[in-house]
């Protein structure tokens, strides 16, 4: 093989083309920043075949997620922009930009904006999809 000559791919053509590639999805600060979404989902990831689930959720100062338990999956948050607490059982703690919050399966917690408003990242294992059953009993 000559030098100028490119290697052989170990990988067929046709399965080459399917080959899940590496990219750059969104700018999470420039969206953390988009004004004309208010509140809630500003970007989520929606790639086929994916894994896993992500979320880019605004909350406006003042603006809380209520208390509630995650029975099924492990979380992670991370902060983008902004302030706020998490109510956890233990008590408040303070979120600020660039913190990263382990959510295990199980806890319980409360998300409340800061006076400037918070926007967070979550990332957990993909939920299954619904299904529809037929309803059980009379």
């Amino acid at each position: 093989m000559a030098e100028d000559s490119p290697a052989e791919s170990p990988v067929p053509a046709d399965l080459a083309a399917e080959r899940p590639m590496a990219r750059i999805l969104a700018d999470l600060r420039e969206l953390a920043g988009d004004s004309l979404i208010p509140s809630g989902a500003r970007w989520k990831l929606d790639e086929p075949g994916r894994e896993l689930d992500a979320n880019l959720i605004h909350l406006p100062a003042g603006r809380c997620v209520e208390t509630h338990t995650e029975s099924e999956l492990d979380v992670v948050l991370v902060v983008v922009a902004g302030s706020g607490t998490i109510d956890t059982p233990d008590g408040p703690k303070s979120l600020a930009d660039g913190n990263l919050v382990w959510l295990p399966r199980g806890s319980t917690r409360s998300i409340a904006a800061g006076k400037d408003g918070l926007s967070y990242l979550t990332v957990h294992r993909r939920r299954p999809g619904l299904h529809i059953r037929p309803r059980l009993g009379p």
